[in-house]
C-alpha cells in the first residue's frame, strides 16, 4: 500500500533560498520537457522513460540542470508526463481539456526526490533533520513516526501560499503487513453499510445514521472580509504581499478544518462496519451542474472517497465503489425510477408505495448495489422496511470534529 506523512519544515534563510533556486530550477526543466514534447520528433520522445535519456544532453547544453538533483531532475521530467496522463484521462471521460500549460514561478513551488538524493536523521525528538542532496539539511517537526515496516520511496519539499515549508514523504507498506479484510464469503452483510453523499447533510447511511456538514460559514466570511481588503491594495506592493499571505491562511484554514472533518469521519465508519460502499460521483459534472457549487467543491468528495479507501485497507474493511447513476431515482424497494426535482426530499414510490427519506432510499440503493459488486446477494432481512425518516438518528458535526468517533 502506498501513503504518505506530512511534516512542517523549517529551514534556515540559507538553506530557504537555494530550495527556491532549485525549484526554479526544476519549473525551467518542466517547461523545457513541454517545449521538447512539443516540437521534438515524437520517435525520440513520447514517454518519460525515452525523456530521461535526453537528461545528459540537457546539462551539456544547459549547464544550471547539472546543479540540481539528477533523480530529482528525472521525476521533475516524469511529473509532465504523468500531468499529460491526467488530461488525456479526463478526455476519455468526456472532459473538455486543452494542453498543459507553462509554468510561471508562482505556479511551480514544489520539487520531488525519487529513491535516492536524501536521507532522514535524527529521529528520536519532537525534531528530525532531512538531509537533501545539493542542498543541505532541514529541520522538520518531527510529530509522528515513519513505521518501521514502511520504505521511502521518495521525498516532495513545497513551499505554500502562506510561505510556509511542508516535507510529504512517500511511503510503501508491504500489503501483508496490514490487516486481513473479512473474506466476502463470510462477510457480516447485517454490518455493512451504504452511504450517499448527500446535499443537506454530510453523509446519509443506510442503516439511518445522518452527519451534518461542518459549520464554515464564520471561515467564509472571514474569507470574504479578506478578500476584499486584497482588491483595495496595489498588486505588487508589500501591503498586497502582506494581505495575500492572510488570505492564503484562511483558505488554508478551511482546507485543513475539511481535511480533518473527512479523516475523523472516514476512521469512524471503517472501523464500525466490515464493508463500507459509497458512490463513484463524477465530481466534475457535480461542480458543473447549476446550485451549490461551492459546497460540493469545499466538501472535496473525490478526496473523502479516496480517504475511506486509504482506511479500508489500513483497518481491514472493504471499501467499494459502486455506480452512482439513478440511486435517488430508483425505488429500494421494487426498482421502478421516479424522477425527481432537487427539491423533493422524500421517495414516494407510485409502484409500490415505498415511502422514506430520499437521501435514506438512496443509500439503500448504493448498499444493494455493493452487494452485487461484491457477488452477494440482497439479504432476506432487508434494511428496506427501517428505513422511515423516524428511525433516522442525527449526528451533529461538532461532534465529529470534537470527539473523533461517532461511536464515541
Amino acid at each position: 500500500m502506498e501513503y504518505s506523512h506530512r511534516y512542517h519544515a523549517y529551514p534556515t534563510q540559507e538553506v530557504a533560498a537555494e530550495l527556491e533556486y532549485h525549484i526554479d530550477v526544476h519549473r525551467q526543466a518542466y517547461n523545457y520537457t513541454r517545449y521538447e514534447y512539443e516540437n521534438v520528433d515524437a520517435d525520440n520522445i513520447g514517454s518519460a522513460y525515452k525523456h530521461h535519456y535526453r537528461l545528459p544532453g540537457w546539462k551539456e547544453e544547459f549547464p544550471v540542470f547539472s546543479e540540481v538533483n539528477s533523480k530529482a531532475l528525472q521525476r521533475t521530467v516524469t511529473r509532465f508526463y504523468q500531468n499529460l496522463s491526467n488530461l488525456s484521462d479526463k478526455k476519455q471521460n468526456g472532459h473538455k481539456v486543452g494542453k498543459l500549460k507553462w509554468k510561471s514561478p508562482t505556479e511551480y513551488q514544489s520539487m520531488t526526490y525519487s529513491q535516492s538524493g536524501f536521507e532522514l536523521k535524527n529521529t528520536s525528538g519532537r525534531h528530525a533533520t532531512l538531509e537533501l542532496s545539493k542542498v543541505g539539511d532541514i529541520r522538520i517537526r518531527h510529530h509522528r513516526e515513519i513505521p518501521d515496516e514502511a520504505d521511502i520511496k521518495e521525498v516532495t519539499i513545497k513551499k505554500e501560499t502562506t510561505g510556509e515549508w511542508f516535507v510529504s514523504f512517500g511511503l510503501e507498506t508491504d500489503d501483508a503487513d496490514l490487516p486481513e479484510k473479512p473474506d466476502v464469503g463470510w462477510l457480516d452483510t447485517s454490518n455493512s453499510v451504504g452511504i450517499d453523499l448527500g446535499i443537506l447533510n454530510y453523509i446519509h447511511t443506510s442503516d439511518g445514521k445522518t452527519v451534518n456538514w461542518p459549520d464554515l460559514e464564520d471561515e467564509y466570511e472571514r474569507l470574504r472580509r479578506e478578500q476584499r481588503k486584497l482588491s483595495r491594495k496595489e498588486k505588487g506592493s508589500n501591503n498586497y504581499e502582506k494581505q495575500r499571505v492572510k488570505v492564503a491562511k484562511v483558505k488554508r484554514r478551511i482546507r485543513r478544518t475539511v481535511l480533518d472533518y473527512q479523516h475523523k469521519l472516514t476512521t469512524w465508519l471503517v472501523k464500525e462496519y466490515d464493508a463500507v460502499f459509497v458512490e463513484d460521483l463524477n465530481v466534475q459534472s457535480m461542480l458543473q451542474g447549476d446550485g451549490n457549487a461551492r459546497n460540493k467543491q469545499d466538501v472535496a468528495w473525490r478526496q473523502f472517497i479516496t480517504l475511506l479507501e486509504y482506511k479500508g485497507d489500513l483497518y481491514g474493511t472493504h471499501v467499494v465503489q459502486v455506480d452512482a447513476r439513478g440511486t435517488t431515482k430508483e425505488c429500494a424497494s421494487c426498482g421502478v425510477e421516479t424522477a425527481k426535482p432537487i427539491w423533493v426530499r422524500e421517495h414516494s414510490c407510485p409502484a409500490c408505495g415505498f415511502e422514506c427519506d430520499r437521501d435514506a432510499n438512496a443509500s439503500l440503493n448504493v448498499l444493494q448495489r455493493g452487494f452485487s459488486e461484491l457477488g452477494l446477494g440482497w439479504p432476506e432481512s432487508t434494511p428496506v422496511e427501517t428505513a422511515l425518516p423516524t428511525d433516522t438518528t442525527s449526528v451533529s458535526a461538532k461532534r465529529v470534529v470534537e470527539t473523533g468517533s461517532l461511536g464515541a
